[in-house]
């Protein structure tokens, strides 16, 4: 099995909905994200996917969506109400918790597949890092890439 691995960085704030310490507050960081593609097979230049190709189909739908805005869970309407006073403020809404782990998930169930359709390529696994100490990985069952 050969995997391609492209690394993608933003800046994004959230905050954890009823989370018992400091990240219950708005608050933002510097995420890197190691995205893990996998194809049947290798295209005839020897690739599972040209790494530009990545960063144009997952940075751009980052860069979208999430670079410089806030995440927050739909559940929080305070959160949600507080930013939406903020005239152009950048502002994507989960059905979960923005933690590591559910935007991690994010990226690999509904990010991957609608920004690589039709490429014969996809995603494995996603690494999120929220800190350089601490990251949250998720990956395709029966996969480890």
């Amino acid at each position: 099995m050969t995997i391609a691995i492209r690394r993608i960085t933003f800046c994004a704030g959230h905050r954890l909905f009823h989370h018992e310490g400091r990240c219950a507050h708005l608050h933002g960081h510097n995420y890197v994200v190691h995205f893990h593609a996998r194809a049947d097979r290798l295209d005839a230049v020897g690739r599972v996917i040209d790494f530009g190709a990545l960063r144009d189909a997952l940075g751009g739908w980052i860069g979208e969506h999430w670079d410089h805005g806030f995440i927050v869970f739909a559940g929080d309407r305070e959160a949600r109400a507080a930013l939406s006073a903020i005239p152009g403020q950048r502002l994507y809404v989960l059905d979960v918790n923005p933690t590591a782990e559910n935007l991690a998930a994010h990226l690999l169930h509904v990010v991957g597949p609608k920004v690589l359709a039709g490429t014969g390529v996809r995603l494995v696994r996603v690494e999120l890092w929220e800190t350089e100490n601490c990251c949250a990985a998720v990956a395709l069952e029966g996969q480890d890439g």
